[in-house]
């Protein structure tokens, strides 16, 4: 696989770009790309030539993370205000406001069946799970500190969540934490399983691979990229390769590469069967907080894409194959 890029759009938004994801197709659109930024705005875009379709307000902090239903129809965007804004993606209506007390809102992800939101509480501890036909709290996943405190853990106010993923299958969320702790929940019977260890810096970013719910790869501020056994809680992999904090992680649909970006202001691309990174793109020039395989479907028959965003306000997109 080999990363070609397509096209950057300087200045998308007006402030740095912390979040992206690819609307899925549906019958009245083709793929979209969602992003957000701390000028408070969500923006969609066509993904072939980064044409802004619209802006989405309503947030009065910076956006930290958005997300798409895996039907394309509906997407929400989580701020720093503590509030989740889930709107309509053809209308840009808004369809319900979350309001996630007492601290402000990170990372959130739907489930594989889009019936459930994932979001993870920041400053809480926890994982809050709503239901998307109601849009009703269903659970809370609190988070349990790990058998006996890290050195650095005075507090024990490092449980700050910063990331959520969920497994193929939907059983299993795991979550990202502050102290680099990683914590996996079986989700139908809203129990904690276990941690990962491996990590001592925050994880700001984590993704199962598509085909296999008990591989884990998790990004942290330590500048690794690590391959889990989320069952089996072992560390199966660690690689290296950025020069600074590694801010977001995703796979490709095969789950043969990841691609990872960073504070060192690169995205790489990581080949899984050689466990090394095989490509640096230097298209950003500032932190890349953000980068997104799109996913499989849609009548577009075009290779793979891969987008990327970062502090420097641009988006940039690229091809593989």
């Amino acid at each position: 696989m080999k990363l070609g890029g397509i096209k950057s759009k300087e200045n998308a938004h007006d402030d740095s770009v912390w979040a992206v994801t690819w609307v899925p197709a549906t019958a009245n659109h083709a793929p979209l790309i969602l992003t957000g930024s701390l000028d408070e705005t969500v923006r969609l875009w066509r993904s072939d030539d980064l044409v802004l379709e619209r802006t989405n307000t309503g947030h009065c902090l910076g956006v930290a993370s958005v997300a798409a239903h895996p039907l394309g129809s509906v997407a929400a965007s989580s701020s720093l205000d503590s509030f989740v804004r889930v709107f309509d993606v053809d209308s840009n209506a808004t369809i319900a406001t979350l309001e996630a007390p007492p601290s402000e809102v990170w990372q959130m992800r739907f489930d594989p069946k889009g019936s459930i939101l994932a979001v993870a509480g920041g400053g809480s501890a926890s994982v809050k799970l709503w239901d998307t036909s109601s849009w009703q709290i269903i659970a809370t996943l609190s988070i349990p500190r790990p058998e006996g405190p890290k050195p650095s853990d005075k507090s024990g106010s490092k449980k700050f969540v910063l990331s959520v993923a969920w497994s193929p299958d939907g059983k299993r969320l795991a979550c990202g934490s502050m102290d680099g702790t990683i914590s996996v929940f079986d989700v139908p019977r809203g129990k904690f399983l276990h941690h990962l260890e491996g990590h001592f810096m925050p994880v700001r970013s984590l993704v199962y691979s598509p085909y296999d719910s008990r591989l884990l790869f998790t990004a942290s501020d330590d500048g690794n990229v690590h391959m889990y056994d989320a069952e089996g809680k072992a560390l199966v992999g660690t690689m290296s390769g950025h020069a600074s904090w590694v801010l977001c992680v995703d796979v490709s649909p095969d789950g043969a590469a990841i691609a990872t970006g960073s504070s060192d202001r690169s995205v790489r691309l990581w080949d899984l069967s050689m466990r090394a990174s095989v490509q640096t793109m230097s298209n950003h020039t500032d932190q890349v907080w953000g980068v997104a395989f799109r996913p499989p479907g849609g009548s577009d028959v075009r290779g793979g894409r891969l987008v990327s965003v970062s502090d420097d306000k641009s988006i940039s997109l690229y091809d593989y194959s």
